[in-house]
C-alpha cells in the first residue's frame, strides 16, 4: 500500500513554512513526480493522482504555495506571497525539490515536474532556470497571455496598491482575470462551471474555504510578473533543448483559449529550441483535468509520459 502524509519544511520566505505532501509507493520508487498546484486551491486536491501513481511505483511530492492551503499563517495570508512573490514561489518549488532529493528513498531517481494552471506558469519558468535537474515536465491547464496585457495588469495593481496597499483584494482585478471564463458555458449553473464538467467537483470547490478567497494585489502582481517573463525569448532559450515536455489541456478550457493558447505556449518552447514538445487536448474537457470526468485517462497519460522518459 502507498504511504501518504504531510510534513512542514521552511519556505525561502523568512519566517514562513510550506505544507508538503509526500506519497511513497510500497517498495522502492522508480521515479518521482513533483506537483505544483494552481491558483486558489491546495495540494490536497492532488491526492488521488498521487495515490494512483504510487500504485505504479512512482512517488509524488508537492506543496501548498505561499498564500495557499496549509502554508498560510492565518486567513489574512490567503493570496498574499510577499515582496518579489514570483521569485519566492519559484525558489520554494526548488526548495521542495532539494528537500525531497535529499531523502534516501528518492535520491538519484528520475525527476518529473507537473504544473497545473498557475502552477504551470511557474513550472514553465522553472524549466528555464532549473530544467537541467528534470527528466521531463507536464504542463497542464496552461495558456498564453500577451505581454502587453499582463504588463497592463501589473500597472493597475501598482496604481491600486498606492492607495489601498498590497494586501488589498480588488474585485476589479479579479474580474479582469476570471470574468470572461464562464461565458462559453452560459446559461451556467454556477459561476465556476468553466472549471469542470463534473458538477459534484464544482460544488466541492465552491464549498471549500481554501478555494474561496480573492487574490491580493501582491498575489496578482506576482502572477502577472511570471506571465510577462514567459514572453521573454531570452528566458525561454535557457531551457534544456532535450527536455521532454507534455502539454495537457481540455479543448473547452478557457484558460488555454480552448486549445489555441496551449498550442501557442507549446510553440514558444519549440521556437526556443526544445525538440520534444507534445500537446494533447481532451475533447470537451474543461480546466481541472485531474478532477474531470475523464480523469482516469489523464492519470494514464501522465504515468505513460513518466514511463517513456524514465
Amino acid at each position: 500500500m502507498s504511504s501518504l502524509r504531510y510534513v512542514t519544511i521552511p519556505s525561502t520566505k523568512a519566517g514562513a513554512a510550506l505544507n508538503v505532501l509526500l506519497c511513497l509507493p510500497e517498495g522502492q520508487p522508480r521515479a518521482v513526480l513533483q506537483m505544483t498546484h494552481g491558483m486558489v486551491e491546495y495540494i490536497g486536491r492532488y491526492e488521488q493522482l498521487a495515490r494512483v501513481l504510487a500504485g505504479q511505483g512512482i512517488a509524488a511530492v508537492g506543496h501548498d504555495h505561499l498564500g495557499h492551503g496549509g502554508s498560510v499563517a492565518s486567513k489574512a495570508d490567503y493570496g498574499y506571497f510577499g515582496p518579489d512573490g514570483n521569485r519566492l514561489l519559484l525558489e520554494d518549488i526548488h526548495a521542495v525539490t532539494r528537500w525531497a532529493k535529499a531523502r534516501p528513498e528518492l535520491a538519484g531517481l528520475p525527476w518529473f515536474l507537473l504544473g497545473h494552471s498557475m502552477g504551470s506558469f511557474y513550472a514553465r519558468q522553472y524549466i528555464c532556470e532549473y530544467g537541467d535537474e528534470l527528466n521531463g515536465a507536464i504542463l497542464m491547464g496552461t495558456g498564453w497571455q500577451p505581454r502587453a496585457a499582463v504588463l497592463a495588469g501589473r500597472a493597475l495593481c501598482y496604481l491600486l496598491a498606492a492607495c489601498k496597499g498590497w494586501r488589498y483584494r480588488s474585485r476589479l482585478v479579479n474580474s479582469m482575470a476570471f470574468g470572461s471564463y464562464n461565458r462559453a458555458f452560459e446559461p451556467a449553473r454556477t459561476p465556476s462551471d468553466w472549471l469542470n464538467r463534473d458538477e459534484r467537483e464544482v460544488d466541492r470547490y465552491r464549498a471549500e474555504e481554501r478555494c474561496s478567497f480573492i487574490f491580493t494585489l501582491n498575489g496578482y502582481d506576482s502572477l502577472f510578473t511570471g506571465l510577462a517573463r514567459l514572453c521573454d525569448k531570452k528566458l525561454l532559450a535557457r531551457a534544456p533543448k532535450g527536455l521532454p515536455l507534455l502539454f495537457l489541456s481540455g479543448d473547452a478550457d478557457p484558460v488555454g483559449g480552448m486549445g489555441k493558447g496551449v498550442r501557442k505556449a507549446a510553440q514558444s518552447m519549440r521556437d526556443a529550441g526544445l525538440r520534444q514538445v507534445e500537446v494533447k487536448l481532451y475533447p470537451g474537457a474543461r480546466h481541472e483535468l485531474l478532477l474531470e470526468l475523464n480523469r482516469e485517462e489523464v492519470f494514464a497519460d501522465i504515468a505513460a509520459f513518466i514511463d517513456t522518459h524514465c
